[in-house]
């Protein structure tokens, strides 16, 4: 018993101290900082209450579009990113040929880091459309990174591209899991294709659904380096998202403090919204 206790804590006990040192103690920091008025460089530092968090919700206009242009693209970004997934997950796990070529082929973008992701799909967006508007005239391929509508349309396509084919992937675990014989049962009392998708897949679906939707939810309320890297919150400011207005505000413009209280704020939301996403999709799935 005691060797065992040992061998748990041996194993318990590096893990744990990381954990506190590099995430627990800048947390708790952070927190102090964001009642104060630190500009991240001097020495001073003074305590000014709720001031940040009063001056965030009525003074600070470039915050709060920041959060409804994120929560917008996350919703919208959650059901593209969901709906192909699946879709992709349906079409690798057929009878199809060359399915374990595609499931590759589909992952690989996830692997490729944000920062090269985007500055990637810029040289698409801003060289390769404007060749192809200069030979052809058409006006769909215009600037695409300096208009406020399709910049929003291309950073979208980003997110869509490199994260699908992760959900891809939980989504295949969960449809190679449910049992042939409820499936032959199902088309042996006569359901079609769609029948047996909407009746039988995507209820027994529903436990990768939470998982992809959790995922997926968080990734994209976090987004930064592809936001950075693709558009840099332009033009105008149409496209930053809170982890962008977030660094901005501690680096660019050294309001450290105000800073910390908008990352508070940040993580008070996402943890509200993934808990609630896990709550309700969780109620709605089906034991096989």
């Amino acid at each position: 018993m005691k060797k065992s206790k040992l061998g748990f804590w041996g194993f318990v006990l590096p893990s744990f101290a990381m954990f506190t040192l590099v995430v627990l103690i800048p947390a708790v920091w952070g927190v102090v900082y964001s009642f104060t008025d630190w500009n991240g460089i001097s020495k001073e530092v003074r305590f000014v209450g709720f001031r940040n968090y009063i001056q965030i919700f009525t003074q600070d206009g470039d915050f709060l579009h920041a959060f409804l242009f994120t929560a917008v693209f996350s919703i919208l970004a959650v059901a593209c990113v969901n709906l192909v997934g699946f879709l992709l997950a349906l079409l690798v796990t057929s009878k199809a040929k060359g399915t374990t070529l595609m499931r590759g082929a589909f992952f690989m973008p996830n692997l490729i880091g944000g920062i090269l992701l985007g500055f990637t799909w810029q040289f698409i967006f801003v060289q390769a459309f404007g060749a192809i508007y200069n030979t052809t005239g058409l006006g769909f391929f215009r600037n695409w990174l300096s208009d406020t509508k399709t910049s929003f349309f291309g950073l979208l396509i980003l997110v869509i591209w490199q994260l699908a084919g992760y959900m891809m992937l939980i989504y295949i675990a969960q449809i190679q899991n449910i049992p042939d014989d409820i499936l032959e049962a199902a088309e042996i009392d006569g359901a079609n294709y769609l029948q047996r998708l909407f009746y039988v897949i995507l209820p027994l679906v529903a436990p990768a659904f939470t998982i992809g939707l959790f995922l997926s939810l968080t990734t994209c309320f976090k987004l930064y380096d592809q936001n950075l890297a693709l558009t840099n919150g332009g033009p105008f400011n149409s496209t930053e998202m809170l982890a962008l207005n977030i660094y901005n505000t501690a680096f660019k413009y050294n309001h450290y403090g105000e800073a910390q209280a908008k990352a508070v704020v940040f993580l008070v939301i996402v943890s509200v919204i993934g808990l609630t996403q896990l709550s309700i999709s969780k109620k709605k799935e089906v034991e096989m």
